[in-house]
């Protein structure tokens, strides 16, 4: 089986340098990635059916897993949405899928952005994981232009077995995440 190229830098290069910058004493304290969420929300599935369909070949092709549908938990009459409801789709990428998708998302996706300065330092929650939000679904490479039947966003959750904000980030920091800057606001 083959190892994935940011899996084997995470092991050979990045644990070295987190084991020495934090102090860690034994390489399983060392923060590492437990899984990848990612999320389209559907608003648009309430009054086009074939929204669903769209959005998850967009989905499959981008992370090479079927997505499963989310449904609404509860009746919203603002929104005309009723408990059951398709209102998006998610898919948990973990193994070999998960670093694939992550070199990807770093080296291809997000340099492809428009006037990109770096992804925010703000989409940390406390406990090491991070979010981050893309406007377009035609930022990765796997996507053809010209079959996109609508512009998508995504979220991405990257979940860490790190503690604090400062240990995920650094560890993100390592891996080749594009953070931006401070002071160069968008």
């Amino acid at each position: 089986m083959r190892v994935p190229r940011l899996k084997e830098r995470y092991q050979n290069e990045i644990t070295p340098v987190m084991m020495q910058e934090f102090n860690y004493r034994n390489v399983m304290q060392v923060p590492r990635i437990k899984k990848v969420a990612v999320n389209i929300g559907l608003g648009e599935a309430l009054t086009n059916a074939k929204a669903l369909e769209g959005a998850a070949t967009d989905l499959t092709a981008i992370v090479g897993q079927h997505p499963v549908i989310t449904r609404a938990k509860r009746s919203i009459a603002q929104f005309r949405v009723r408990e059951g409801m398709a209102i998006g789709m998610m898919v948990t990428l973990r193994q070999v899928r998960m670093w694939d998708f992550l070199d990807r998302l770093m080296n291809a996706a997000l340099p492809r952005i428009r006037d990109f300065r770096g992804v925010s330092g703000e989409g940390f929650d406390g406990r090491g994981n991070y979010n981050l939000g893309l406007r377009e679904q035609i930022n990765f490479p796997e996507i053809e232009y010209d079959k996109v039947d609508r512009i998508r966003g995504l979220q991405v959750t990257v979940v860490t077995t790190a503690r604090t904000d400062e240990e995920g980030r650094r560890l993100l920091e390592l891996m080749g995440m594009p953070f931006e800057k401070p002071g160069t606001q968008k």
